[in-house]
């Protein structure tokens, strides 16, 4: 149980992490050896665009689990408490079936693609795996954030038949 508790709070953190840090460093290392050295490394544009395609997939999946994507909420300030989470499970579901579509014709491209890449001849699949994989961690965080949105409707129901009871009374 800790185990799936502390992969729910850090599964996107650690690689995210990683892939920035690589990042950073990979293109910091091609400055210094085109600019000091006069020579550039061949691969190092392509390890960093393929680690940056990561991170964002994977940020998908992070920006769903702290709740922290944009959206426009200039139709949900025309409801109230109830209203707004509604069109929020409406929403999580949209975003849901759209991230199970991209998942499922990505895995049948991964599957299907035999190329490499070609300045490291990285099978391609890899990097086609990114959007596979950041979309079934979001499908899983959607489901979360849905769970959650039901446990709050239910609240905000329970409490007005408690509201009304009371007028009731």
């Amino acid at each position: 149980m800790k185990v799936l508790k502390w992969l729910d709070e850090h599964l996107e953190e650690y690689p995210l992490i990683l892939l920035s840090s690589f990042t950073v460093v990979i293109i910091f290392t091609q400055v210094i050896m085109r600019y000091v050295f006069g020579n550039s490394l061949s691969w190092s544009e392509e390890a960093a665009r393929y680690a940056f395609i990561w991170m964002i997939y994977l940020g998908i999946s992070y920006g769903v689990k702290k709740r922290k994507h944009l959206n426009v909420d200039a139709f949900s300030i025309l409801f109230g408490k109830k209203g707004k989470v509604i069109l929020g499970m409406i929403s999580t579901l949209s975003f849901l079936v759209f991230a199970l579509v991209i998942a499922w014709y990505g895995f049948d491209i991964v599957v299907n693609v035999t190329r490499e890449s070609a300045a490291m001849q990285l099978p391609m699949g890899w990097v086609y795996a990114a959007p596979v994989t950041g979309m079934v961690l979001t499908t899983f965080r959607l489901i979360q954030q849905f769970i959650r949105q039901v446990h709050e409707w239910k609240q905000l129901h329970r409490k007005n038949e408690y509201e009304v009871r009371e007028e009731a009374i």
